[in-house]
């Protein structure tokens, strides 16, 4: 079973692609979806977020308190890397154990989406990489209606992020998705990963 991963900065559309897989059969691992819930429900990554960040980093009801952390190590870069220091171990265990779960099936191949795959070196443990890409200004304007936020915290995301460019030679796969349609995009490298696992049906 081949293991794909899609990529691309802060609001490239990685997201959408990943949807269009997921639509075409494909299991898809939603990496950032998961660390979210697992900053929630993994009780030692709970108590390894509150001795970071203290006891505010949890909400009276439980959840994670993302504006106070977001606001604490998208401006402080050895915050952030203590942070994804814990998170990202907790993922690949998540999706390891994941991928045992599809292997008990005959999957032609599987996709782990991520916005960091290429900065925590994840990108290692896969066999092919798709790198969805679109131009600066177009990704903080997604970003922005998105999120409901302003440039500075869009800015200041992106600078935690490798420039597109240097993702480049990590990715076998391309999406453009400026103003390009993306199904007949996502639907030629379907059947390339098709070809490639020796399941193209």
């Amino acid at each position: 079973m081949i293991k794909v991963g899609i990529t691309g900065n802060i609001g490239s559309g990685k997201s959408t692609v990943a949807k269009l897989f997921s639509l075409l059969g494909v299991p898809v691992y939603e990496a950032d979806s998961r660390a979210k819930d697992l900053m929630v429900s993994e009780p030692s990554l709970r108590a390894e977020i509150t001795h970071l960040f203290g006891k505010e980093a949890y909400l009276d009801n439980g959840s994670l308190n993302r504006a106070y952390i977001a606001q604490l190590v998208f401006h402080d870069a050895r915050k952030l890397g203590e942070l994804n220091a814990l998170v990202h171990p907790a993922v690949f265990k998540d999706f390891n154990s994941w991928l045992n779960q599809q292997a008990q099936t005959e999957l032609p191949y599987v996709v782990k989406e991520a916005a960091l795959l290429v900065e925590s070196g994840s990108y290692k443990d896969l066999d092919y990489l798709i790198l969805v890409q679109a131009n600066e200004e177009l990704r903080i304007k997604r970003t922005l209606e998105r999120d409901k936020t302003n440039v500075e915290s869009v800015k200041a995301r992106i600078k935690n992020q490798f420039p597109e460019d240097q993702k480049v030679p990590f990715a076998q796969f391309f999406i453009q998705n400026n103003d390009d349609l993306i199904i007949p995009q996502v639907l030629h490298i379907h059947k390339a990963l098709l070809l490639l696992s020796g399941k193209n049906g």
